[in-house]
């Protein structure tokens, strides 16, 4: 199985048997994850070469301006696309075998977990597992210790704050705060759009 033939099997069906071929292709995606990601987080490099590393780990070009500060940690990577001017900082989490978008000009804090699995709660079957994406606007801003779970969408211009739970989309120029989220108030700009 491949990267994209895994991407589409997901897409159309998200539900993941345990010992199936797609659940041992995560198992091969990961471990490689873990080969890049120990590069990454083991020793220093510069902005460029985190840039390549990261690259090579999702398997496709971060957009143009994209930073991010080490450590950064994925149990797939194959998943996980950036667009122009992504920022993360140090200590995030991207679960993204369901899949996980963030769009231009995204701000990612300190120690933010990204979770797009959920296993089975039947105890007998508690290794097979359900994949949903995250999908994260332009112009979002993500503070520090937050957590998204699986299918949310952070509107354009939204921000969740520090240590928020999501598991509920998000409208655009709003903030959501608290365990779990809820939308707190709705960012005005200086011109009153919303």
């Amino acid at each position: 199985m491949t990267a994209e033939e895994y991407r589409a099997q997901i897409a159309a069906h998200p539900y993941i048997e345990a010992g199936s071929p797609v659940h041992e292709y995560m198992h091969q995606a990961a471990e490689e994850a873990r080969r890049i990601t120990a590069r990454i987080n083991g020793e220093f490099h510069t902005a460029e070469e985190l840039r390549a590393l990261f690259s090579q780990l999702t398997g496709a070009e971060a957009g143009e301006g994209f930073a991010f500060f080490p450590p950064v940690y994925t149990d797939f990577g194959k998943n996980l696309r950036v667009g122009r001017g992504v920022f993360i900082n140090s200590g995030c989490c991207f679960q993204d075998q369901g899949g996980i978008a963030l769009g231009d000009g995204v701000l990612v804090g300190h120690q933010v977990v990204f979770a797009t699995l959920n296993h089975a709660l039947d105890p007998q079957d508690r290794g097979s597992m359900t994949a949903a994406p995250i999908r994260v606007e332009r112009g979002a801003w993500i503070g520090a210790h937050a957590t998204i779970l699986a299918g949310v969408t952070i509107g354009e211009n939204a921000v969740v704050a520090a240590g928020a739970v999501v598991t509920k989309d998000v409208p655009a120029n709003s903030i959501a705060a608290g365990v779990p989220a809820r939308v707190i108030k709705r960012i005005e700009t200086p011109r009153g759009e919303h």
